[in-house]
């Protein structure tokens, strides 16, 4: 199926959605002040050991101290041999490099690695691993010969001293179909760029960052090679441009698709992105039969629940339950990656009496989380008529990124944080802009929100004046929530 990505660059924030077949299937946020931190490398201090846990906490400069576990650390002993003792492996006050193998996450450090993997457009180079492999996802065995064959052929030729002190290479699902000279380039650009990363760590200090991952609006298009590409639109000329001089290096064959966007309407507004974005903060999820979908994501678990509705059928109860579930298990797999759902998920489809409705159900929850690029396992019904399912977590979930714990109901909910509304309103401004020929704008919100604009959104709130050459106004409203906001011409 043929895909779009759309790239909204704001003052303080970078959106990218991925459209396929029109429809919204994942969307991306990166915020200057909050970035994403998987796959960075850093020079970090170990803490403490925890032997108990055969683990310990590494200082790599982030606000907590960070996690490594045995499990990911490198280990001298032979593959088959048992995890070594963490005080073999690790001593307190000692320098090692990290990766971080998942963002922090409520109240709990980054996640890390030792076992180092950089990647980029066809391979994923492993540093410290002489595995030579292919991606699980290509699943052709006559290709997945023939990318292990070439690999083996051209490594050598690409970095011999490397390969002699056990760095291994790995084909992407992208490699598939991709020729002996384009995997040579590839591996080429990885040993330069890893030998740079080996010459910084060597001079960095304590806690300090070694190799960056590229900006979301790069990286995006590294990541989501695997989709056929038609085209990108980025609604800024000078990143467009950029991104474009890095897809004609990197990227050739997706160069071409790189384009700036000039529209009058707000790039998330096409194919409703931005209402899509909206209806992903919901608990609850409308199918069209009437049925709908509850989705409760805890820091344990997410749980969904399928219900009928308003849906009663034609026939008779079981085809009526059988429909509404087969729809449902359409709607989660695309609702997961939407909003990124990671972890343990427990699915409460409908009660099914009859085991070849509940094989049906499975293998249509199978085929459509197969299209998800997230590792996922699916396991079949319990006793209590229940799905359990895991999808692999890196980074936060959409509603953890745009909304925080609400303090009227004590955190029981949650609701958009102040920098998600001033977002919504300098978008709103734009918008306003575009229809009324008025002198300035007014804009009413909470006290905070006009706070957090005439303060430390003071200077995106200027640049957007001169954009607009009109003046904008603040007043805050004393009974207006936080999420509540007016953009009154004036």
């Amino acid at each position: 199926m043929s895909a779009e990505i759309l790239v909204n660059i704001g003052a303080q924030e970078t959106r990218v959605a991925l459209v396929e077949g029109g429809a919204t299937q994942e969307i991306y946020v990166q915020r200057t002040a909050r970035h994403g931190l998987v796959g960075n490398i850093y020079k970090g201090t170990v803490k403490r050991v925890l032997p108990g846990m055969q683990a310990a906490f590494v200082d790599v400069g982030l606000a907590r101290t960070a996690f490594l576990h045995v499990a990911d650390m490198l280990n001298p002993e032979p593959p088959d041999a048992p995890l070594p003792s963490v005080e073999k492996l690790l001593r307190e006050g000692q320098s090692v490099l990290v990766q971080i193998l998942k963002d922090p996450m409520g109240s709990k450090g980054a996640r890390l690695t030792t076992l180092l993997s950089i990647p980029s457009r066809y391979l994923v180079l492993m540093p410290f691993d002489q595995t030579i492999g292919v991606s699980s996802k290509i699943e052709d065995e006559t290709e997945r010969a023939r990318l292990r064959e070439l690999l083996e052929r051209i490594a050598p030729q690409a970095a011999p001293d490397l390969l002699q002190r056990g760095v291994g290479v790995i084909a992407r699902t992208a490699a598939e179909g991709a020729d002996e000279t384009a995997l040579s380039a590839d591996l080429a650009f990885l040993m330069r760029l890893w030998l740079g990363v080996e010459q910084q760590a060597q001079r960095a200090n304590s806690g300090e960052l070694v190799h960056g991952d590229l900006p979301l609006s790069m990286r995006i298009l590294r990541d989501l090679l695997g989709t056929k590409v038609e085209r990108v639109r980025i609604d800024n000329a000078d990143e467009a441009k950029r991104v474009a001089q890095f897809a004609r290096v990197f990227l050739p064959d997706l160069a071409h698709t790189v384009e700036a966007y000039c529209g009058t309407a707000p790039i998330f507004d096409l194919f409703g992105v931005e209402d899509e974005l909206n209806r992903a903060l919901e608990r609850k999820v409308d199918l069209k039969s009437g049925g709908h979908l509850v989705i409760d994501q805890t820091e344990a678990m997410t749980t969904i629940d399928v219900n009928t509705g308003a849906f009663t059928g034609h026939r008779n109860l079981e085809e009526t339950i059988l429909k509404t579930n087969l729809e449902a298990a359409g709607a989660i797999a695309r609702q997961l990656r939407l909003r990124n759902l990671g972890g343990i998920i427990i699915l409460d489809f409908i009660d099914m009496k009859i085991d070849e409705h509940r094989l049906q159900v499975l293998r249509t929850l199978e085929k459509e989380v197969a299209r998800d690029p997230a590792r996922t396992h699916i396991y079949p019904f319990t006793e209590l008529g229940l799905v359990q399912m895991t999808r692999k977590r890196t980074r936060e979930s959409l509603g953890h990124i745009l909304c925080e714990p609400c303090a009227a109901c004590g955190g029981r909910g949650n609701v958009k944080t102040v920098e998600t509304v001033c977002q919504e309103i300098a978008r709103e401004v734009q918008r306003a802009a575009r229809l009324y020929e008025s002198k300035a704008f007014l804009v009413l919100a909470a006290p905070n929100v006009i706070a957090r604009l005439a303060e430390e959104q003071a200077g995106g709130l200027a640049e957007l004046e001169a954009l607009l050459k009109r003046p904008i106004k603040l007043q805050a409203e004393t009974q207006y929530p936080q999420e509540t906001f007016d953009v009154v011409p004036v």
